[in-house]
């Protein structure tokens, strides 16, 4: 029995504790720049249409009423810890995603409903923040359980329930399912999750690969990893990036932003105390191509020379060849992790993601 715990609007629910004066408003989460996206939009915002992602320009248009607020990650992240501190005293194994979700394995749980519902009841009383709970047999099942009665729900089914209640639902809501998928598998008649059931696998093998074809098909079966595993040890990388509110071609410019990008880096594992043997810089140009460059170092490293030289030197090696929309450097590799002694990587071709 797999739960999936998600934290509701939590951005913008960290804010109302803040600013109570701001409740049953429309509220948006949304950085300032001209290229800035919303984070976190207050359900009374989503109502108008404005969704996680979208461009902050447009969600203005969208609800010109609604109050934005500037993102506070710092905040963010130390109400995460006190939930995911609460959640973890409870439940036996916990994976957390991010600051605001996790998936638990309450199998083992005598009563599991109960517990998990004493949880959110806890959560809600010590923290402020409320939770939806969706479980099921597989992780599938429980996230798209978690989405369904949105916010405050708790939804439990089986896998056949979930293929027999959700028939009807487009595939978006399944994750795997992006838009562009959706708008193929609309264009072959298939336009709800019960069709994709009633599909022939051939016919989607032969659409999108073998591979992704089949996974479709299970996905809309709603078969899905039963696995959690709980996570241990430190982080596995860091990360500084930026995006531009206007796209930049001058190779000087980028190399001072990669040097201010790797001093933030830098002093924050220095405040942590642990050193990477791994630098990587990651580069989006204007027409969304995205690729990373990473050399690995025969030896650990907390200091903003080394981290910013090497990035310097990956970026003029890359030398992109269009004007560069986001830019951002990271650290892996970490002492403790990958051993001082590991062997040393070449450099990595650039990967688009």
């Amino acid at each position: 029995m797999i739960a999936h715990l998600d934290c509701d609007a939590f951005y913008v629910s960290v804010e109302l504790l803040r600013r109570p004066d701001l409740v049953g408003k429309p509220v948006v989460v949304a950085g300032s720049g001209p290229r800035a996206v919303v984070t976190t939009a207050s359900y009374e915002a989503r109502r108008y249409g404005v969704g996680s992602a979208s461009p902050a320009a447009h969600a203005r248009r969208l609800c010109p009423q609604a109050v934005f607020l500037e993102p506070d990650f710092e905040a963010y992240r130390a109400k995460s810890r006190e939930v995911w501190e609460l959640v973890g005293v409870r439940l036996p194994v916990v994976s957390q995603v991010g600051l605001d979700e996790g998936y638990a394995d309450v199998t083992e749980c005598e009563k599991p409903l109960r517990v998990l519902r004493e949880l959110v009841a806890e959560v809600q009383a010590r923290t402020g923040i409320t939770i939806s709970v969706g479980v099921g047999p597989n992780r599938l099942i429980a996230k798209v359980s978690s989405d369904l009665e949105k916010p405050r729900g708790f939804v439990a089914m089986g896998r056949e329930e979930a293929c027999r209640r959700l028939a009807s639902a487009s595939p978006r809501i399944i994750p795997g399912f992006g838009p562009k998928t959706v708008e193929r598998l609309a264009s072959l008649g298939y336009t709800t999750i019960g069709a994709i059931q009633q599909a022939d696998p051939e016919t989607l093998t032969r659409r999108f690969g073998t591979r992704h074809g089949r996974d479709l098909h299970r996905r809309a079966h709603f078969h899905g990893s039963d696995v959690v595993e709980p996570e241990s040890g430190p982080a596995k990388s860091r990360s500084q990036e930026t995006t531009f509110d206007r796209d930049i071609a001058d190779p000087g410019e980028l190399e001072a932003v990669l040097g201010r990008l790797a001093a933030k880096l830098a002093e924050g594992m220095r405040k942590r105390a642990i050193r990477g043997r791994t630098v990587a810089i990651k580069v989006r140009l204007d027409d969304w191509t995205t690729v990373t460059r990473a050399r690995t170092l025969p030896v650990a490293v907390s200091d903003t020379e080394t981290i910013a030289g090497v990035a310097v030197e990956l970026l003029r090696a890359y030398a992109p060849p269009r004007p560069v929309r986001l830019l951002g450097v990271r650290m892996a590799a970490f002492t403790g992790e990958a051993g001082d002694d590991a062997p040393a990587a070449p450099d990595q071709l650039a990967l688009p993601l």
